[in-house]
């Protein structure tokens, strides 16, 4: 949608359902990256005169977060386990 990956045809034949899908990702990645290529430094200067720039940054460190998977393993059921040398 953002790159003109998805024709106009493509998007009518969608259904409601994967529209949104398509709209809360595009909001996701948005927010996701606002704050690429700027140092703490940079937020703490933005945010002197406008601090709002602080809270949406605090929500962009808090999505990274929450969606920032590890490595599956391949024996899930040993993860608890410690292991002994």
């Amino acid at each position: 949608m953002k790159e003109g990956i998805v024709s106009y045809t493509e998007i009518k034949e969608c259904t409601r359902t994967e529209l949104l899908g398509l709209a809360i990702g595009l909001s996701n990645y948005n927010v996701m990256h606002a704050f690429d290529g700027y140092s703490d430094e940079d937020i703490s200067e933005m945010a002197k005169k406008n601090p709002s720039v602080r809270s949406d940054y605090a929500k962009t460190q808090r999505m990274k977060a929450r969606y920032r998977t590890k490595k599956p393993s391949a024996f899930p059921e040993l993860e608890g386990i410690k292991r002994v040398n």
